[in-house]
């Protein structure tokens, strides 16, 4: 019998450890590359987990009241699913943004806001090279994958979508209604007031964007592969 090898993460991972071991799965750490990874936590767990361990299948296992993402069956009912065989991986695309010849991607989002909450920032888009409004004054831009569209894009239109990239414009002073793209569009916003932040998911990493800056956000050639139980 093939025993498969898991990573486990997560701020209380020990408390799913024995449960794994029991179950016969081999708990590996290190350089050892698991067949699956286990996050143990919530909604930003599982984000946090894609970050460590990009493109390896993730086993949304919850130790949150807030987790949208996990099964509603209890945790051990999972794992006795996945080691009979009765789940399917999910494969969902990812985003990237380029911005001063660096690159973050984003299982969830990219977020441009404004540095300094007292104070507005002013950008153009370009939706495949096509200007969307003149100018546009507010917190900034939301552009979510449809699995982040239930997060910060949910909050700010009230909505949420199964296919394609979502824009979402926060706290605009224009007429700018969020918009749902072709999952192959480029979005470029430049920055003609500042300053501002650019950063995907909950990663700590962030980038500074000043007045003249440009960042590109588009389909990562990453992508991210749930375990989905029923």
């Amino acid at each position: 019998m093939l025993i498969m090898k898991v990573a486990v993460f997560g701020k209380n991972k020990e408390e799913i450890i024995p449960i794994l071991i029991t179950r016969g799965l081999s708990v590996v750490e290190g350089d050892t590359v698991p067949d699956f990874v286990a996050s143990y936590g919530g909604d930003g767990t599982l984000m946090r987990a894609e970050t460590a361990f990009p493109g390896v299948p993730k086993i949304a296992l919850r130790d949150s009241q807030i987790c949208k993402k996990c099964s509603s069956l209890p945790n051990e009912v999972v794992l006795d699913r996945v080691l009979l065989g009765e789940y399917k991986i999910e494969e969902m695309f990812k985003l990237s943004a380029q911005i001063k010849g660096e690159e973050i991607t984003g299982f969830n989002d990219i977020v441009v806001h404004n540095k300094d909450p007292r104070h507005a920032i002013r950008y153009k888009i370009l939706v495949d090279d096509k200007l969307i409004h003149h100018e546009i004054i507010g917190d900034g831009i939301v552009v979510a994958t449809p699995f982040g569209s239930t997060g910060y894009y949910r909050s700010i239109t009230d909505s949420f979508f199964e296919t394609g990239i979502g824009l979402a414009f926060n706290n605009s002073t224009e007429q700018a209604d969020h918009m749902i793209l072709e999952e192959g569009s480029r979005i470029e916003l430049s920055l003609t007031r500042g300053p501002a932040i650019v950063y995907a998911d909950n990663h700590e990493k962030m980038f500074d964007m000043e007045e003249g800056d440009t960042v590109l956000i588009e389909k990562s050639k990453e992508k991210a592969k749930i375990v989905r139980v029923e």
